[in-house]
């Protein structure tokens, strides 16, 4: 079994009720910060309920953050079936329907308050085997706090800043004050935890370099999008970039975090049982020479990430389902097809099919890179005979799917050890299933930071074209003679092509109206005819330039704040109903 850290939910969930709806203050439980925690052991379960919260949010993954930073970007489109209007509305930036994303902001500021209970009670906590190990939890908690803040920020702007344990209406805070904030917490995270790399033992949790990985992510999205050149923390000191810097470079050279040998181990059609059948990769030497192998074989850990949801053959329909990786079956192939035509990429609801515009630019650009190939299958070229109407009844209905799907994130398949056809996902043989369901069996890690990037964040901040050549190196290119702007740009959509950075990427460097136009008139397909792209309320530019990309903040909670919170620009009259 994978090891996860989402254990003593239901519990947890009782503990925090009654500080998770802020707007609620009746207390419904007598188990309260008065008396709890108060042990090794109560703290443990308080650091895991606030990890717990990264995989609430995949019962429900339409509606996240990381869905939306791969949807509303340029190189993904929305996709779905007809009644799958929250991904094809995503896309277009249109809204769906007033409470779209309730679930997805009370999920997140439940993990908020968490890591407000852990932050304000830990440290009085008893039985630690060290002030390392107290330290260590605790920076962790304003890790993921600052990991939640900045989810929230990046989709909504204009948000309340919780940072006690209480339940109150407070006002929308400002933006320079939430990213004051997320840039103290995770600084005050980086200072705290001590300078080692997560143990196999702890695979999942925060350590001080994710901290670290996560600032310089923080501080280029702020000071790019809001033109600043530093921001103002909480505590009244300012963060420079020379700050930034020095905690990337302590990133980079102290973390013993490396990037995987070949780019094609990082993405699970590597995997062992898999590999050896599929045309791509059979008999494949990699870069090195040596046959290419997933670098999540059997449980191994992946010395390219820093920050990943874990997940467990554990799922359930009732009480955890969030322990499957529901962002794979979401990406996965549309139609219902014959495992064989789609092999070795799996089922699903066929989320996010990849704009050609992706795989035409950067064939241009690029036209001997690997990744682009090893991120991307060109379904007519690789899948024969995929069908695009031969999908069962009732799952013909496929909305901009394209010729293009994403290879990083979606389920892979295996043909059977007992060679009676392909199993829904190689993870119901790697891990020995007792029963089968595609909709819960993809459990391969969900990677939110990996090593390349943080090189790449090293690169932009120094101006150096240094660290974007160890990541080109490893693609097999040559190197740059020099650092630019463009350069680095194009490194970054080519390196992390649909892993859920591009979307943040855009914005902060204010390129964001140019490229999502882009997406109009694509080739696509609806319910299997050749179509074009369309776009509504004016169009991709106009949408974007309405909304400057944040999302409509949740009518409900508007309501229970009883007109105390503002809704954001944009969204009146924006409806999408249903592709026509």
């Amino acid at each position: 079994m994978k090891k996860i850290f989402i254990p003593f939910f239901c519990m947890l969930a009782m503990i925090f009720a009654s500080c998770e709806r802020f707007l609620d203050t009746e207390n419904y439980t007598q188990k309260n910060t008065s008396n709890y925690p108060k042990t090794l052991a109560d703290a443990k379960q308080v650091v895991t309920g606030i990890y717990n919260n990264l995989s609430v949010v995949n019962a429900n993954p339409q509606f996240s953050f990381f869905m939306a930073a791969q949807l509303a970007g340029d190189d993904r489109l929305g996709g779905g079936g007809a009644n799958d209007q929250i991904l094809q509305a995503t896309d277009l930036l249109m809204n769906y329907t007033p409470a779209t994303r309730s679930r997805f902001w009370s999920d997140r500021y439940a993990g908020i308050q968490r890591a407000n209970t852990a932050i304000a009670t830990l440290p009085d906590c008893e039985g630690f085997d060290s002030d390392e190990q107290k330290n260590q939890m605790i920076g962790e908690a304003f890790f993921l706090r600052a990991f939640y803040y900045y989810e929230l920020a990046s989709m909504f702007e204009n948000i309340p800043l919780f940072t006690e344990p209480v339940a109150a209406n407070l006002p929308q805070a400002s933006p320079d004050e939430v990213w004051g904030r997320i840039c103290l917490d995770l600084k005050t995270a980086a200072g705290l935890m001590a300078s080692r790399k997560t143990s196999p033992s702890e695979a999942g949790h925060a350590d001080k370099y994710t901290a670290e990985a996560m600032l310089a992510r923080a501080f280029l999205f702020y000071t790019g999008f809001y033109r600043k050149s530093e921001v103002l923390l909480s505590d009244g000191t300012a963060l420079t970039k020379s700050e930034v810097i020095s905690a990337i470079d302590d990133c980079v050279n102290n973390s013993g975090y490396s990037l995987v040998s070949d780019f094609r181990n990082l993405w699970a059609y590597t995997n062992r049982l898999t590999v050896n059948d599929y045309n791509y990769t059979k008999g494949v030497a990699g870069v090195n020479g040596l046959p290419l192998s997933y670098a999540e074989n059997d449980q191994a850990i992946n010395p390219e990430s820093m920050f990943a949801i874990k997940y467990s053959k554990l799922a359930d329909w009732e009480t955890t389902i969030g322990y499957s990786n529901g962002f794979a079956l979401f990406f996965g192939v549309r139609g219902g097809q014959a495992q064989e035509n789609t092999f070795p990429f799996g089922q699903g609801w066929g989320a996010g099919m990849v704009s050609p515009g992706l795989w035409n630019e950067w064939k241009a650009s690029e036209p001997n890179d690997l990744r682009r190939e090893a991120s991307i299958c060109d379904v007519r070229a690789e899948l024969d005979p995929y069908g695009y109407q031969t999908g069962a009844a009732g799952w013909a209905d496929f909305i901009q799917e394209t010729d293009y799907l994403d290879k990083k994130l979606s389920p892979v398949s295996s043909r059977k050890s007992d060679g009676t056809g392909y199993t829904e996902t190689f993870e119901q043989e790697m891990y020995s299933y007792a029963s089968v369901n595609f909709q819960l069996s993809n459990i391969h890690d969900l990677i939110l930071i990996r090593f390349a990037d943080v090189l790449l964040m090293q690169a932009e901040l120094k101006e150096d074209a240094a660290p974007i050549n160890r990541v080109r190196a490893r693609a097999g290119l040559p190197p740059l003679s020099g650092y630019s702007l463009p350069a680095l740009q194009n490194e970054r959509r080519w390196e992390l092509a649909n892993e859920g950075v591009r979307w943040n990427d855009i914005r902060r460097w204010h390129i964001a109206e140019d490229a999502l136009e882009k997406q109009t008139n694509v080739k696509i397909y609806i319910s299997g005819k050749a179509d074009v792209n369309k776009s509504w309320g004016g169009g991709y530019k106009a949408r974007y330039r309405a909304t400057r990309g944040f999302f409509p903040i949740p009518e409900e909670e508007i309501a229970l704040s009883e007109g105390v919170y503002k809704q954001n620009e944009g969204w009146t009259g924006a409806d999408y109903s249903s592709w026509k």
